[in-house]
């Protein structure tokens, strides 16, 4: 049975959303504050965080940023916090989706339904990757370019490994998006992933003016590219 583990300070959501979660037939573990938080993580096995951003004793960013450090379990942050800074924040610093309230129970659920699909999938595929001069250990989260060590936002790690398990697969921004990413797409749209992409160039390309691994297809999207 999945457990899952949520970290929210409104009491009238903390009941329903409890009860509705026991209803998928997982069980949930609630924190209110960042201290117990914090206290129930590290005595807890979980299979996915649920955070709110805001807390009476801290912020669910730092949160985040602590679990991320020896965890790679699937984190949603669900809060009022509706900006775009907001949103990009919180995935750069390791969040798998953002929901902002008010929301649709079903939407919650099927977002929590897909990130542990998603988690399942990862945990079974190999744990490592190897392209083009580009190694990724899955399992530590690293990424390597001729053997030395890249620091990679965890929003560009997974567009990394989006794009080299689907090598030389032409992606359309539209997939690219909707796999990696649940959020509103007022926020994460063609354009912040057209930032992304440059960023992560700038990263792992020898000239990332003239990029020869992530490559652009006019009018079609982008590819990961093995071959010369």
């Amino acid at each position: 049975m999945k457990h899952i583990f949520l970290v929210e300070d409104d009491l009238s959501l903390i009941g329903g959303l409890s009860f509705a979660i026991k209803k998928q037939g997982y069980e949930v573990d609630i924190a209110q504050t960042y201290l117990e938080a914090e206290a129930k993580w590290i005595n807890g096995k979980y299979d996915l965080v649920i955070l709110d951003v805001s807390l009476p004793d801290g912020s669910g960013y730092d949160l985040c940023k602590k679990i991320r450090e020896t965890s790679k379990i699937p984190i949603m942050f669900l809060t009022a916090a509706d900006e775009e800074t907001n949103i990009i924040m919180g995935l750069d610093i390791g969040g798998d989706d953002y929901i902002t309230k008010p929301f649709k129970l079903a939407v919650f659920l099927s977002r929590i339904n897909a990130l542990l699909r998603r988690s399942d999938n990862f945990n079974q595929a190999d744990t490592e990757l190897d392209s083009n001069g580009i190694k990724i250990n899955l399992l530590k989260r690293e990424v390597y370019k001729n053997n030395e060590l890249l620091e990679l936002t965890a929003s560009e790690y997974k567009l990394l490994c989006f794009f080299i398990e689907n090598a030389n697969i032409v992606l359309s921004p539209e997939k690219i998006l909707s796999k990696l990413w649940d959020c509103d797409e007022n926020y994460i749209d063609s354009n912040t992933l057209t930032v992304y992409i440059r960023r992560l160039r700038t990263k792992i390309e020898d000239n990332p003016g003239q990029p020869k691994k992530i490559v652009t297809v006019r009018r079609m999207g982008y590819k990961w590219n093995t071959t010369d």
